[in-house]
């Protein structure tokens, strides 16, 4: 099978070098990883975060799967076959696969496990439902499902575009080609699911780790909830000779100073660090920074009569010096972005050149322009003064900080008064549903290696444009981009989709997330991916 490249970090001691121990001996091997978040779920139908989708990725595959390299290889499909026109893929399923529950018994993992775990995902409307539709993979018949909902009858998701003819063939229809469709393979939505073990269990099923089910590297072991999730090496795993460690524990909802402070204790192996200890670390020979693929941005509710005037929405992108706050207050890694599709994400197919840089720069920071643009978007309204009220989640870290940077420099503006509102993120998320906001701040990671996975929350339709941004000519560009077969004119198309939401200031691109960790140079293998999956892989971890 083909092997695709993508953006890929191999965390490793070519990386690092210097002191530490790890949890080796002749008998175990365990590596310890520190989450910032905790676990919302092992529903692989309805994971979003992305600690979920670490743990998920550790016990389950897809299709697909990540390779040593960051790369995408086969998966618990050992080949497949594209049809002429590109739109048909039929996978064929390796030999022996097998599920794993908790008391080590196994079942044969099927093709019709596919089926119905995709069929599950759109009949429950799930968050990633999308990802099937035109906005995702682009999966036959999707788009009316994703509309139907949980409306949808079992003969109408039985139209969706996958079929099981054979216990080890699985069959995919597309809408129309997608360049990037083995990638979103790897993504937990797309992971199988065996129906038989989801209706024995029923609301029970992955709500503890004596209700799950393996077909991954690893098998958990033990759950205890915002605290820590134990496994161990799921030895019938088809690639078990690659899996050289024998137990893995993740940390949850830990934050900074206390993965720092275990990790100088010797009690984990990778610990993530925030712009508060930078400083202290960035000379330990432990310390690393790697770029993210999340975009963090400003959201607008455009039914807000202030935010609905575009100089506003200009005025409150030149006011923000995003050079300063990334080397000045991240000190992460962090880079200004100039547009809301990340870096070396995705490629032009002629010239090679990332369509980040190719786009442009679409902010400034210009704070007498910006007091113009705001004098300008008063007279328009007719008002002499101004509130604004930032919302964020208290638990999506560095949101706070950024709350409070940009508190500060709207609060330049002459004639604006500037609050904010600390939520969580799921009260900020049904805040913004319920349009009772101003400007929430948000952050989106790329799904896939596409610069739709950014482009598409603009579209007047997708779930999560949740400040209701419509501009019918942004929606006909990417219109035009979904329907078009030559790449390149489909890559003008986005580029022109993306100056259409930019000039209009739908959103307010903020920067591109770096992060900064602390690992055991005794240890190696742990892949870091901005796209795809998950955003790590533990399979080949390594530790001396």
């Amino acid at each position: 099978m083909k092997k695709r490249n993508l953006t890929a970090i191999i965390l490793s001691t070519a990386m690092l070098a210097g002191c530490g121990s790890s949890t080796s001996s002749s008998a175990t091997k365990t590596y310890r990883f520190a989450a910032d978040q905790d676990i919302t779920t092992m529903d692989s139908a309805f994971a979003t975060d992305p600690t979920s989708m670490n743990a998920l990725h550790a016990t389950n595959e897809g299709l697909m799967a990540v390779g040593k390299k960051g790369d995408t290889v086969a998966g618990l499909a050992k080949s497949y076959k594209l049809s002429k026109n590109r739109k048909v893929y039929t996978f064929t399923l390796r030999d022996n696969l097998k599920w794993t529950d908790p008391d080590g018994k196994t079942t044969p993992l099927k093709a019709q496990d596919f089926v119905y775990s995709w069929r599950r995902a759109l009949g429950q409307a799930s968050e990633y439902a999308y990802m099937f539709s035109s906005d995702g993979a682009g999966i036959k018949n999707a788009d009316k499902l994703v509309e139907l909902g949980t409306k949808a009858t079992k003969k109408q998701l039985a139209t969706l575009g996958i079929s099981a003819p054979d216990d080890k063939t699985v069959k995919v229809t597309l809408e129309r080609p997608c360049s990037y469709f083995l990638d979103i393979m790897t993504f937990s939505c797309f992971y199988p699911q065996s129906e038989k073990y989801i209706t024995k269990w029923g609301k029970s099923f992955a709500t503890d780790a004596k209700h799950l089910l393996t077909c991954g590297a690893f098998q958990a072991t033990n759950w205890v909830k915002s605290s820590k999730i134990t496994f161990k090496k799921n030895n019938n795993y088809y690639d078990k000779k690659d899996v050289k460690i024998d137990n893995l524990t993740m940390y949850l909802n830990q934050d900074p100073k206390t993965s720092a402070a275990n990790f100088e204790a010797e009690k984990v192996d990778f610990a993530t660090i925030n712009s508060s200890l930078v400083d202290k670390y960035k000379s330990n020979k432990a310390y690393t920074q790697f770029a993210q693929g999340y975009v963090y941005y400003i959201n607008i509710n455009f039914k807000k009569k202030l935010l609905a005037n575009k100089n506003i929405r200009a005025a409150l992108s030149y006011a923000i010096n995003r050079k300063d706050f990334t080397s000045n207050v991240l000190k992460d890694g962090s880079q200004p972005i100039g547009g809301m599709v990340g870096r070396t994400i995705a490629y032009n197919p002629k010239t090679h050149e990332d369509f980040r840089k190719e786009s442009g720069n679409y902010v400034a920071y210009d704070l007498k322009k910006a007091q113009s643009l705001f004098d300008k978007g008063l007279k328009e309204l007719g008002m002499k003064s101004a509130s604004l009220e930032i919302l964020y989640g208290t638990d999506e870290s560095p949101e706070n900080t950024v709350a409070e940077y940009l508190q500060h420099a709207f609060s330049q503006l002459k004639g604006l008064k500037v609050d904010v509102k600390a939520s969580t993120r799921q009260g900020r998320i049904q805040k913004q549903d319920a349009s009772q906001y101003d400007i929430a701040l948000q952050h989106w990671g790329p799904d896939y290696s596409d610069p739709t996975t950014y482009l598409n929350l603009g579209l007047s339709n997708n779930s999560n444009n949740r400040g209701k941004y419509n501009n019918p000519k942004f929606d006909a560009a990417m219109k035009a981009a979904q329907k078009e077969s030559d790449a390149y004119k489909r890559w003008n198309d986005l580029l022109k989709a993306e100056k259409i939401e930019m000039k209009d200031y739908a959103f307010i691109p903020l920067f591109q997330k770096g992060a900064a960790a602390l690992q055991n140079p005794k240890t190696s293998g742990l892949i870091y991916k901005m796209a795809l999956s998950s955003p790590y892989t533990f399979t080949y971890v390594q530790v001396k």
